[in-house]
């Protein structure tokens, strides 16, 4: 790309978690590092004496201020509101000592709690934000869970948030249906995220299994996978299905024995390091979440060259699905049409290699290489 090294500097949260934000900062961060020697620093507010849980090169350093906001986790809502308060004065006191000792050329945050004051930092960096998740479900406040405090809370945030954002010099977003929804704001930029691997190898499509990927939370719709299943495995008796994911599985296998889902081709298992082995042992991919910020694990298969289906959910899967090329996008929510689709391509071999073939030519689109010329090109001026 040419040009000088760039000081870039990330505020995040913290690296010990196996999930997609913490992934995809962590092989983004490595790739500058290593390909263009930048001099990178990730500056985290949590986790500390906590291994880091995805692989980081020695050329990136990270800073633990050890704000230790998780504590939060644990307090009262009204508890919470001084406890906050508290360490956020922390944060930005340490932050800007940081920033100011560093002067990165950008910082970058992950639009977590320094968000609220790091366009006030004159450290002489450019500001970006970077957005992994869809505008309707950042930071959301359930109306069912929440009393009028909380309500009159999430409101002042929000019309906070959109004038912290405008002062940034850019907000990347991941797809174009989310760069539309922020209206408001006039910096916004799509960059997708990039796909953790590109195997040399593909699957055979010889195992009758189907794989989803997802944490074991409402979002992610595991139980309206298992709906969908139901039905699925009495049309296809010789096909299987494996989960992995963090989170309790408790819930999905009390819902698994309610609705009578054979047990020895329905497995819910935990998170695993070799998730590219397992999609290469796998020959669909399924994805049942009710909403999504873009949807690597959908990248992550089709990479592997596994044909994708899922729900046509906000927003992230019709950005990577071209529908009936390589995957199919069914109604959002509806376990009978995420059945029906999957039945389709277990029964139809032609059409499932056919689409295996486009799903792995297409997903090239968010190869590391051309998610950093995006970044280079968008962001960092080069």
């Amino acid at each position: 790309m040419g040009g000088k090294p760039l000081k870039i500097v990330y505020c995040t949260p913290a690296l010990y978690m196996a999930g997609g934000v913490e992934r995809v900062l962590t092989l983004k961060a490595n790739y500058f590092a290593e390909h263009f020697d930048d001099d990178i620093t990730i500056i985290l507010t949590d986790g500390k004496d906590k291994p880091l849980f995805y692989p980081l090169s020695d050329k990136v350093k990270v800073i633990n201020l050890d704000i230790n906001f998780e504590e939060l986790w644990r307090c009262s809502f009204t508890k919470k509101i001084f406890v906050y308060l508290k360490k956020q004065r922390q944060y930005k006191k340490r932050l800007t000592k940081e920033l100011m000792r560093i002067r990165p050329d950008i910082t970058i945050s992950l639009l977590r709690r320094e968000i609220n004051f790091i366009n006030d930092i004159k450290d002489g960096s450019k500001k970006v934000g970077e957005l992994h998740v869809n505008r309707a479900n950042y930071r959301k406040i359930e109306g069912s869970e929440s009393n009028w405090l909380k309500r009159l809370f999430a409101k002042y945030w929000s019309c906070s948030l959109v004038s912290h954002l405008r002062k940034l010099d850019k907000l990347v977003v991941l797809t174009e249906t989310d760069r539309e929804a922020w209206k408001e704001l006039d910096n916004v930029v799509v960059i997708p995220n990039p796909s953790p691997f590109m195997p040399s190898s593909v699957s055979a499509l010889t195992e009758k299994r189907i794989i989803a990927v997802a944490r074991y939370s409402h979002e992610k719709g595991i139980d309206l996978l298992l709906e969908a299943w139901v039905e699925a495995e009495k049309q296809c008796v010789d096909w299987r299905l494996d989960v992995y994911g963090e989170g309790d599985t408790t819930p999905y296998e009390h819902l698994i024995d309610k609705l009578g889902i054979t047990r020895s081709r329905c497995q819910l298992n935990g998170r695993t390091n070799e998730i590219e082995q397992e999609y290469l042992k796998s020959s669909i991919a399924v994805c049942s979440s009710r909403f999504e910020g873009f949807g690597m694990a959908l990248v992550e298969a089709m990479a592997c060259g596994l044909p994708v289906v899922a729900f046509d959910c906000p927003w992230g899967p019709r950005s990577v699905i071209h529908d009936g090329e390589d995957g199919v996008l069914v109604e959002n929510g509806c376990p009978s049409a995420l059945s029906q689709a999957l039945v389709m391509l277990m029964s139809d071999t032609k059409k499932l290699k056919t689409m295996a073939i486009a799903a792995r030519q297409h997903v090239k689109r968010f190869s590391i290489e051309q998610v950093v010329e995006f970044w280079q090109q968008k962001i960092f001026g080069c």
